[in-house]
């Protein structure tokens, strides 16, 4: 039996779980799950993830393995077979509004709402906060990478360096969202639809008696598709090599080294042969501060092939994702819910993001209360589940690609930058920020000066 995804929760969404099942806590709440500040790093973020997390909700439901794991543990022994017994028919029934996938966003602006019976919006915390973190690390990581590239050509090359084969997968997919132009990852093309890319490695060179016999052996089979590798011995006689074939192929792919000063020599080897029509693709542990310098250096180069840095998102491995409960309601009276700890304070309530635009650009947002209204803001929270069932049908991943690169044209070119990019303006309506001055009032207790008399 395959197992489920249900257990793929730290162990205090079920204990809490537990308890509110045991005190008949069943009234529904509202979580928000957004980004708490963007790294210096990044001057905005794609959501991504979005379509994975509805797909999760859709289909949670506990296995009688998981259910039977769970009485064994020692936490659990206490805990009644009627909550067993819950678990065995659940199923998310709440609703759910969020930002649709690919769009901009920036901190503090909820991504995902989750509005359900307390204990089935506690249990889905843990995974909806992993997919929505990774993913849009990973686009938001892409499009960086694609805006350096000012137009080539960008390949996503990280599966063989993700932090496992489903985070190559999870990556491949939110690469392409991001901007990249294909995936070397064939289970990514399988299932979302990407293009796939790549012919031969180091070790096919390597397999044969000589370049040249790897070389002819690879056009024989590809002969429309061939990308040569020339660097596996000497990239300009790699090069010279492949001029001297006298057969068509698409490209000649460097690995390694000086890739402005060997993109150019290789050019001029093709180039000096009638081979003006072959490209020229460069990998070897490029990020988007490499390939800027490559592209404003003016290297020859038409595409780019990006590993490791964009699978992991290394510069930036994790966002400061955090899913907080908004508000409660309880016997029909709604309960504003905040946090106040130093540096945690986030607002209570039900929230929407409104975005304004100037001459067809981005200008600025406002997060006000969910029942606020601005008519000439774009509300970006939109209703994607309703009683447990997706609103609307799973997007292609193509489509997604579009809404990305659509807002990011949108975005103005300063916010765009790699290095000092301006903050992009997001504002609290007012009507927002005195309902967290009410709460703050109700749950804050004014503190006495060190050294005060106590009242007696």
């Amino acid at each position: 039996m395959l197992p489920t995804r249900a257990l793929l929760v730290d162990l205090y969404e079920l204990t809490m779980a537990a308890g509110y099942f045991e005190h008949g806590m069943d009234f529904h709440a509202t979580f928000e799950l957004f980004v708490r500040s963007l790294p210096l790093e990044r001057s905005f973020l794609v959501a991504a993830g979005v379509d994975d997390a509805l797909d999760y909700l859709e289909h949670l439901q506990f296995s009688d393995d998981d259910i039977a794991y769970l009485r064994d543990l020692p936490a659990f022994k206490t805990v009644p077979d009627d909550f067993y017994n819950y678990l065995k028919r659940f199923r998310f029934t709440g609703d759910v509004a969020g930002v649709p996938e690919g769009t901009i966003v920036f901190a503090e602006e909820p991504i995902l709402q989750v509005t359900a019976p307390v204990a089935e919006a506690q249990i889905v915390e843990t995974y909806l906060l992993s997919v929505i973190n990774f993913e849009t690390l990973v686009a938001s990581k892409s499009a960086r990478v694609v805006n350096a590239a000012r137009g080539r050509g960008v390949l996503e090359f990280g599966t063989r360096r993700a932090q496992g084969p489903e985070a190559g997968l999870r990556a491949a997919r939110a690469a392409y969202l991001g901007g990249c132009d294909a995936t070397s990852n064939a289970e990514a093309g399988r299932l979302y639809g990407i293009p796939v890319a790549g012919t031969a490695a180091h070790s096919w060179t390597q397999a044969f008696p000589t370049e040249r016999e790897s070389f002819e052996a690879l056009l024989e089979v590809f002969p429309e598709t061939g990308v040569l590798l020339i660097d596996t011995y000497d990239d300009l006689a790699g090069a010279e090599t492949a001029a001297s074939l006298g057969r068509k192929f698409t490209a000649v792919r460097l690995d390694s080294g000086d890739l402005l000063q060997k993109s150019r020599e290789v050019r001029s080897i093709l180039d000096e042969r009638g081979l003006q029509d072959v490209k020229i693709i460069a990998s070897g542990d490029l990020n988007e501060y490499r390939i800027e310098k490559l592209v404003e250096a003016g290297a020859p180069i038409d595409s780019f092939g990006v590993g490791t840095d964009l699978a992991t998102s290394r510069d930036v491995p994790a966002l400061s994702v955090v899913y907080k409960l908004a508000e409660i309601e309880r016997n029909g009276r709604v309960e504003h819910k905040a946090k106040f700890s130093e540096e945690k304070v986030y607002c209570p309530g039900r929230k929407q993001v409104f975005r304004f635009a100037q001459d067809g650009k981005y200008h600025h947002d406002v997060i006000a209360r969910s029942d606020e209204n601005y008519p000439d803001g774009e509300p970006l929270l939109q209703p994607l589940v309703r009683k447990g069932r997706r609103v609307e049908a799973r997007r292609s991943a193509s489509s997604i690609r579009k809404t990305v690169l659509s807002g990011l044209n949108r975005l103005p070119q300063p916010y765009h930058a790699l290095h000092g990019a301006p903050e992009y303006p997001v504002k609290k309506s007012d009507t927002l920020l005195q309902l967290l001055e009410q709460v703050r009032s109700q749950y804050v207790t004014a503190r006495k000066p060190a050294g005060a008399p106590r009242s007696r």
